[in-house]
């Protein structure tokens, strides 16, 4: 199911919204709470929702001056991390468990004390979700979710939120899936908001704001469609793919 509103529709009810500092301005003094619509209609314009911290209540819209993204075709997977992709070590599922990655998403361990998904952000990827517009790639290992991603399909692009991983590699495998079925379903953007030393390692860099909104809006144009359905031989025949251009 894809939806799109149209961009003005972001701006009922906002007051402040940073270009300078790029990020952290009260957005929902006039909202008594975010909508679905609302939420469509910022990621069109090319922002997103975070909070502080898991205990903050409120949620502001982010808008850096350098975002992340992962070119779909320039995907690089790590030796190492082929070895075990060939071992097929999870059951890779689509949407089996989203509310089960987001809390896990959301869960803080030693390496990351904060976190920026709070109940609000529950809240409203659950709706999204509900409406066939937020999606999750999970790693399942006897009968237990240990990793897992999430985001958001508009068109031709998809927005990345979080990963978590429970077990060695699980949240990459995610990924990689998550790539191969972005290839084959025809998307032309993949929004990681920022870049981390992790994501690097498959090819994720830093444009400018402009050059994102540029991307975005060609991206929109696409009418590409998330499937729930992960093949196995789409996946085998991406990596064929990236075995020959690597």
């Amino acid at each position: 199911m894809q939806i799109l509103l149209p961009v003005s529709t972001i701006f009922i009810g906002w007051r402040n919204l940073s270009r300078s500092q790029g990020q952290y301005e009260a957005v929902s003094d006039e909202m008594t709470a975010l909508t679905p619509q609302l939420l469509l209609g910022a990621y069109a314009s090319g922002v997103f929702p975070m909070a502080k911290s898991r205990e903050d209540r409120d949620l502001y819209w982010i808008d850096p001056d350098l975002r992340g993204v992962l070119p779909l075709g320039q995907f690089h997977i790590p030796r190492s991390l082929r070895k075990t992709l060939r071992q097929k070590p999870f059951r890779i599922a689509c949407n089996q468990d989203f509310s089960g990655v987001v809390r896990a998403c959301a869960h803080t361990t030693s390496t990351r004390p904060e976190t920026w998904i709070n109940t609000e952000i529950e809240r409203i990827y659950g709706a999204l979700h509900d409406m066939g517009v937020a999606h999750s790639v999970e790693c399942w290992l006897d009968g237990k979710l240990v990793g897992g991603l999430y985001g958001v399909a508009m068109r031709g692009a998809f927005f990345g939120e979080s990963m978590f991983s429970h077990v060695t590699d699980a949240s990459k495998i995610a990924l990689c899936h998550l790539v191969a079925h972005l290839d084959y379903c025809g998307f032309q953007l993949l929004d990681t908001q920022f870049v981390t030393d992790h994501l690097q390692r498959f090819g994720a860099i830093e444009i400018s704001r402009a050059d994102y909104k540029n991307r975005l809006a060609e991206a929109l144009k696409i009418n590409a469609e998330f499937q729930s359905d992960l093949s196995g031989s789409v996946f085998d025949a991406f990596m064929q793919s990236i075995t020959q251009t690597s």
